[in-house]
């Protein structure tokens, strides 16, 4: 059985890009997707931050170098617009992030999540899993 202690790490990639028309990362997934395969890494954690200004997304890559590497994958799953964030907003959101995570591919186990939402007030979910094979 796993613990806490195989989360931890300290090493850390940035990748920035911009999102897709439909609020998918694109082209942004396979850049982190490559860079796992290519150094052989052990993926533990992501970060995004989405830019209004700029309408650009920053992600962190936190993984770990030693220990068994993995291919991940990176998804992105529109949660709604929110307009105000009372209880019944926040009920409706959860369902959402709960309905996305069942979505990800059977034999991909999710490893995290981040969630962003956009100047249009539009949430946003982005899975980091395991890749099947």
């Amino acid at each position: 059985m796993s613990s806490a202690k195989d989360q931890v790490h300290g090493k850390f990639k940035l990748f920035t890009g911009e999102l897709g028309a439909d609020l998918s990362l694109g082209a942004l997934s396979t850049e982190v997707e490559a860079f796992v395969a290519k150094t052989k890494c052990a993926p533990k954690s992501i970060g995004v931050e989405y830019l209004e200004g700029e309408k650009r997304v920053v992600i962190s890559l936190g993984y770990r170098e030693g220990e068994p590497a993995y291919k991940i994958k990176l998804r992105s799953a529109n949660l709604g617009i929110a307009k105000n964030l009372d209880a019944a907003a926040l009920d409706r959101l959860e369902k959402a992030m709960a309905d996305a995570a069942d979505k990800q591919p059977q034999g991909e186990g999710l490893i995290c999540h981040e969630l962003f939402v956009t100047e249009k007030r539009e949430f946003v979910m982005v899975f980091m899993t395991q890749a099947a094979g």
